[in-house]
Parts: C-alpha cells; sequence; structure tokens
C-alpha cells in the first residue's frame, strides 16, 4: 500500500524524479521527467542513464556520494534546475542517485518580463516627475492616485493633501475634469478652471484610462495659463525688438536687371559706405524697405540698431514721445522712469523713417534739429541727448509738391534730400519680371510644400501686359494666390491659373463701357438700372467663354450655382 501510494505521489508531482541504481541504470522516471525530457517510461526503464541523458551528472553523484543542489542546467532546448543527491543504506554506502529537476523556461520568460515592467515603469516614472507638465491621475472612483512635482510647483498642494482625497480637492473655481472623464468616457480638452488658494488660472487636458475596455481612472494635464502668458509676452516683446534692431535684406537679395534698378542700386551702395542723410523715392511696394536694410548691412553701422519707424502708423497725439521718448511725470500715464525714443534706440545705427511726409508739421522741426545738432529733447525734459544716428527717409510722394502745399518744410527736404535714389517702379522694369515671378515660386514652394518649377511663356505675356499699380507686393501677393489656383501635381504655371483680375477680356469691358455711356447719353437711366445691365451683359460673356457651362461661370464669377441660375432667369439670359 506504501508502494502505491509512494507511485501516485511521484506521478503527480510536478517535479521531475529520476533515480538510477548502483549500475547506472534508470530505476524510476515519473510522468513529469516525461513531459520534460519527451522520454517514455517504457523506454527508459532499465536502461543507463547516459544513454538517455547525456548531459547527466547522476553518475558522479552516485561515486562521489555528494549531493549537488539547485544546479542550472540546460536538457536540450530546456532549462531545468536541479538537485541530484545519493541514496545510502543503512551501513552508509550508496546504493543509488536520484534526481529531481523542473522546467524553468516560463519562470525565466515570467521573470524578462517583470524584468521588462519594471524597467519600463522606472521609466515611466522618471518622464512623470521631469516633465513639465502638471499631470493628476485618479481612480475610477474619483479618488486623487498620483500626481507629479510640476503638479505641486503649479497648484501648491502636495502628495498628502490630493493622494487619497476626492478629485475636487484642488478646485477652486469650476468643475473636476476628472469626474466629467469619469461620467463619460470621454476626453476633455482645453478646459479653463481656478486652481488652489490662490486661485490660479489652468487649462486642463484629461483623458479616460481605459484596461482591456474597462474604466481604470483618469489622467489630467494642467497648463498654467500665467505662465502661458508671461511666454506670450515674451516673445511678443522679443519679436518687437527683432522687428527694430535686425536688418535683414542685403544687395544680394535684390532681384534687378533692368537698367533703371541696376543704376538704383549702384548709387545706394555708393551711399551706403558714406554717412549722409539718404532719401528712398518711389511707389508704394517698390522696395524702398529692402533697399534701407541693404544700406545698412553694407555700411559701418551694420553692427549696431536698425529701428525702423512706420510713420503713418504712429498717431500725432504719441508721435513725439514715441520717436523722442519722454521723462518720468511728462504726462499722465507716463511711466515710471521715462522712456526712451526711437532715436535713442537707434543710437550708433540707423534710422529709417518710413513715408516720411506723413511726419506732423508740428514735430518737423524737432526732427530738423536732430539733423541740424545731432540731438533730441525728451518730452517735458529741458536737457538735450546726444545722439549718433544715420537717417534713412523714404516717401512715396513727391517732396517738392508737398512742400508747395505747405504739408513739408521746405529746410526739412533739403535736409533730407542729400542723397536721393528713385526705385523705379514695376511697369518700368518689366526686364526684371520673369526673375521675380522665378524668386517668387521659390519662396511660395517653400512655404507652401510645392514643386512649381516655371512659368510658361503665354502666362508670363499676361503678367508682362500689365502695369502693376501695386508693384512687387502686388506681384507677390498675387503669384500666391496664384499657387492657390493650381493643383499639386501641375509643375508650370499656366495661364489659366492666373487669378482673372489681370487677363479679363479688356477690350469687351472696355466695349460695354462704351455701350453704357452712349446709352445714358441717349436717356435717363438710374444706377440700379445702369449696374444690371453691366452686370447682365458680363454674366452672358462669360457663359459664352465656357460654352454655357454654368458650373464653370459660376466659379469665374465667384458666385453660387443657384445664384447663377437666379441671374440668368432675372435678366432673361438664353
Amino acid at each position: 500500500m506504501k508502494k502505491e501510494e509512494l507511485d501516485i505521489i511521484l506521478k503527480s508531482t510536478n517535479d521531475a524524479v529520476i533515480v538510477i541504481n548502483a549500475i547506472e541504470k534508470i530505476t524510476l522516471f515519473n510522468t513529469a521527467a516525461e513531459r520534460i525530457t519527451g522520454f517514455q517510461e517504457k523506454e527508459v526503464i532499465g536502461k543507463p542513464i547516459k544513454e538517455v541523458i547525456i548531459s547527466t551528472r547522476l553518475p558522479y553523484v552516485l561515486n562521489s556520494g555528494e549531493a549537488e543542489l539547485n544546479q542550472r542546467q540546460l536538457l536540450g532546448n530546456t532549462t531545468i534546475i536541479t538537485s541530484r543527491m545519493p541514496v545510502k543504506d543503512e551501513e552508509g554506502r550508496v546504493i543509488a542517485a536520484v534526481a529531481i529537476f523542473r522546467d524553468i523556461s516560463e519562470v525565466m520568460d515570467l521573470t524578462h518580463q517583470i524584468y521588462k515592467l519594471k524597467e519600463m515603469q522606472s521609466l515611466l516614472e522618471g518622464i512623470f516627475h521631469s516633465t513639465q507638465d502638471a499631470i493628476s491621475v485618479c481612480n475610477e472612483k474619483g479618488i486623487g492616485v498620483l500626481i507629479n512635482p510640476a503638479y505641486t510647483r503649479v497648484t501648491g498642494f502636495t502628495e498628502e493633501d490630493i493622494i487619497g482625497k476626492p478629485v475636487t480637492a484642488d478646485i477652486a473655481e469650476g468643475e473636476s475634469m476628472h469626474l466629467q472623464v469619469l461620467r463619460t468616457k470621454q476626453p476633455v480638452k482645453n478646459a479653463r478652471l481656478k486652481v488652489g488658494s490662490q486661485k490660479k488660472d489652468v487649462l486642463v487636458h484629461a483623458a479616460p484610462i481605459i484596461v482591456d475596455g474597462e474604466l481604470k481612472g483618469s489622467v489630467g494635464v494642467l497648463h498654467d495659463l500665467s505662465e502661458i502668458k508671461k511666454l506670450t509676452d515674451e516673445l511678443i516683446t522679443a519679436k518687437q525688438i527683432i522687428r527694430k534692431l535686425e536688418a535683414k535684406y542685403l544687395f544680394e537679395d535684390i532681384i534687378a536687371e533692368d537698367e533703371g534698378m541696376l543704376a538704383a542700386l549702384q548709387k545706394a551702395k555708393q551711399a551706403a559706405v558714406t554717412p549722409a542723410t539718404i532719401l528712398l523715392r518711389g511707389e508704394s511696394g517698390t522696395g524702398k524697405e529692402l533697399f534701407a536694410h541693404a544700406i545698412h548691412n553694407l555700411s559701418q553701422r551694420r553692427y549696431n540698431q536698425f529701428v525702423r519707424v512706420n510713420c503713418p502708423a504712429i498717431s500725432e497725439n504719441l508721435f513725439e514721445s514715441e520717436v523722442f521718448g519722454y521723462v518720468e511725470g511728462a504726462f499722465t500715464g507716463a511711466r515710471k522712469g521715462g522712456k526712451r525714443g526711437l532715436f535713442e534706440e537707434a543710437h550708433g545705427g540707423t534710422i529709417f523713417l518710413d513715408e516720411v511726409t506723413e511726419i506732423p508739421i508740428s514735430i518737423q522741426a524737432k526732427l530738423l534739429r536732430v539733423l541740424q545738432e545731432k540731438e533730441i529733447l525728451r518730452v517735458g525734459s529741458t536737457k538735450p541727448i546726444s545722439i549718433d544716428v544715420r537717417i534713412i527717409a523714404a516717401t512715396n510722394i513727391a517732396l517738392e509738391e508737398a512742400v508747395k502745399e505747405g504739408k513739408f518744410r521746405e529746410d526739412l527736404y533739403y535736409r533730407l534730400n542729400v542723397i536721393p535714389i528713385e526705385i523705379p517702379p514695376l511697369r518700368k522694369r518689366k526686364r526684371d519680371l520673369y526673375s521675380l515671378v522665378l524668386h517668387l515660386i521659390n519662396k511660395y514652394n517653400q512655404e507652401y510644400g510645392r514643386k512649381v518649377e516655371g512659368i510658361s511663356q503665354e502666362a508670363l505675356r499676361s503678367l508682362e501686359n500689365y502695369d502693376w499699380p501695386g508693384n512687387i507686393r502686388e506681384l507677390q501677393n498675387y503669384i500666391g494666390r496664384t499657387f492657390i489656383n493650381m493643383k499639386y501635381s501641375e509643375k508650370i504655371i499656366e495661364e489659366e491659373h492666373l487669378p482673372k483680375f489681370i487677363h479679363k477680356d479688356v477690350s469687351f469691358l472696355i466695349s460695354e463701357k462704351e455701350n453704357i455711356d452712349n446709352t445714358a447719353k441717349g436717356e435717363d437711366k438710374s444706377l440700379k438700372e445702369m449696374v444690371a445691365k453691366a452686370e447682365k451683359a458680363y454674366i452672358k460673356e462669360v457663359l459664352k467663354k465656357y460654352r454655357g457651362n454654368r458650373t464653370l461661370a459660376a466659379q469665374e464669377l465667384q458666385i453660387s450655382l443657384r445664384n447663377l441660375y437666379y441671374k440668368i432667369e432675372k435678366y432673361e439670359i438664353d
């Protein structure tokens, strides 16, 4: 009965057992040993152990009489942990040896997984604690379970204040986003809340934690709005400083093949190396500011400030204090300690007075003092401040006419007009048009992520037939709109891509105007009737252009298809 019980125990145990006798033959081979080794008991009983398991050490234990405990060993492709012990009789003689072992491959895999999980946990904890974003985590019951140091920095709450407490513990004003997420199982973005005793404004993003389809909690990220506002203000200030102090363009950036433009560039380069005041003359959009940048960058002052003053943008009431500065108490609301003006900001560098004719006549006398005496007087002060500034002025109107009309001081005109440089308009430098278009194509390729390679001759001729009253600025905007009209696969700008305001049928518009004028002379017409007549004629012409295709005609007219049908019916257009 005891032998049967022993056999049952040996067969049911998860540990493999192999026993050999004094002549190294197998006398016991249980079920677990069959599973691990792949041999059957009936196949191996009575066989020498080394014929079955080549790497066995049972014969060594049998001969030495010494046990080997908890040894790790490879058995084929299986890793086992084994203990080998001698079996002795009453007189102490070794009569057998037994090996007890188990497969630890799964345990090793599990150990490796646990190691990887711990490694990942350490990594996530490192990220969690080092990130500047304030993070809080709650469980599915709305109880706080985790916060990071950034959360404490933003809200002032420690782990003792949050962990184990309801998620509403940190809220001063507003609804808990954690509770909303737990209720809806949907993420929440850009929620405004006030947290902490100081009611700090924060922006909250929260999302559910779902494991195997089951809601386990919520994670929230807080952003300090006061810090964001501070950074935004600093960025705006930095941009303003860069705008004031940086001259971005060189003469190499100015495209010129036309003789008139080349002559203007040559004169500007010669003037740049002198300290003389320069007056840039030219229509709006011709590139006067580019010239000012390039002159500064070629001058000896290129390592100092370049300050641009947009004269029309400064109101007359503020002009003097902005340009010349003011002292503390000069007027109501004056900054404590006063403020430096733009001329002081430009000390040692260049100041660019854009649209100089817009300077109020009352301020022009003070500007004349700057040119003559090289000093400025702050608003509210009687103490002059010496400055070293090179002045570049620009105007898009004839200064001589402004002087005659009394809008500009004659003495200031002569002081500014030391080296006048006339920048020709685009209509007088059509030779540069192709190079300018290629430059703008490269510019918009980078901005729009396109690969446009050039422009067709037909499209270029259409551009050359236009006078460009807005000059380079108008051309730049026009090419930008052309890109929008092109498909991503199209590489060449064709005439069909050009916005329609240039190449509408000019002869048609002229003839219609003449018809309207003739009609007006023959009979009295109201404005409404005249507009309706012109609209009808234009719609007919566009429909004719697209051979009656109403969809294309509506796109050309920039109205809805339904509206086009209404107008066709209204004007009884066939």
